[in-house]
């Protein structure tokens, strides 16, 4: 499942990237959970722009939480 949602979403940033520079395609808030959730699995909790990042905060099944930077339009995935 993941490899798909990956797969998609790659094809998505793929054609965004085509846009000129004028027109940068951002990702959406549920395109940034769905990569951020393929990194780590959990429950998302919360989510929130900050500059050119989404950030996504994960409940992991071990009790820990984690926050995400999802980058607005490459998509990239950082550990907070």
């Amino acid at each position: 499942m993941r490899l798909i949602v990956c797969l998609f979403l790659s094809g998505l940033l793929l054609l965004s990237s085509n846009a000129s520079s004028a027109e940068k395609q951002t990702i959406t808030k549920k395109q940034a959970v769905e990569l951020a959730l393929a990194d780590f699995s959990g429950r998302t909790l919360k989510i929130t722009e900050q500059g050119d990042y989404f950030i996504v905060r994960i409940l992991q099944s071990n009790g820990r939480i984690v926050d995400l930077k999802v980058n607005k339009v490459t998509g990239e995935v950082k550990k907070d």
